[in-house]
């Protein structure tokens, strides 16, 4: 698949995570469909982004299952809760896609945020049992919303680790996630060590709210 013509598309697309890659995509030019439970907010998110400095593909909105259908890469942002009711859902459209999973399976309390136990292993692992036609990897679980969305933030300086089994698909989100200036993909592993992103989420958070910074991922000597 040549990176440079993907359409990415993103479930979950008017939620922080979400709306904050679309715009970083759409900035970059990479065609973006922005997906939501109703076509009407899909589009209103969609219309809203459009507006925003240094958009250069104009991103088009609607529900989830038409993004599904419509998008080359299709990127998961929704909320944990109902990430296997939704991807169930949407099998069929999502058969043969590059599926990316950023959730992060979450718990908070009042020491802060803990990683929930999945089944599967992992929230990226949940997708691919669900999704046994389509390529599924996990990524940008370690990108701050805040920045994502800041139009006067220019580049990132983070790196994504993008796991998965297969390693084509692996590499066009490497390659994906490099259209975002500062940001580097880094291959990860295997899907079965997804887990061990996902849950570094809850630290990053802890880190971020005592020092109040937005701290990403930096892999040294690569």
């Amino acid at each position: 698949m040549a990176e440079q013509s993907i359409t990415v598309g993103i479930l979950g697309g008017t939620g922080d995570q979400g709306r904050g890659l679309a715009y970083r995509f759409a900035r970059a030019g990479v065609p973006v469909l922005v997906g939501s439970r109703t076509e009407e907010k899909g589009q209103q998110a969609a219309e809203e982004l459009a507006k925003l400095p240094g958009v250069r593909a104009t991103p088009r909105g609607g529900a989830n299952p038409w993004v599904a259908a419509g998008a080359d890469v299709v990127i998961v942002a929704v909320p944990w809760e109902g990430h296997g009711d939704l991807l169930a859902s949407l099998r069929e459209p999502l058969a043969g896609k590059i599926v990316v999973d950023c959730v992060n399976p979450l718990g908070f309390d009042k020491q802060g945020p803990y990683p929930l136990p999945v089944e599967e292993g992992s929230a990226a692992q949940q997708a691919a049992a669900i999704l046994p036609e389509a390529r599924v990897c996990a990524a940008f679980h370690h990108v701050s919303a805040p920045l994502l969305a800041d139009p006067a933030v220019d580049e990132m300086h983070l790196d994504v680790l993008v796991l998965g089994d297969d390693r084509a698909a692996t590499e066009t989100v490497q390659a994906l996630a490099g259209r975002i200036p500062g940001v580097r993909g880094i291959y990860g592993g295997r899907l079965r060590n997804a887990h061990q992103v996902e849950a570094f989420t809850a630290n990053l958070i802890a880190i971020n709210r005592r020092y109040r910074a937005h701290a990403g991922v930096r892999i040294t000597d690569v």
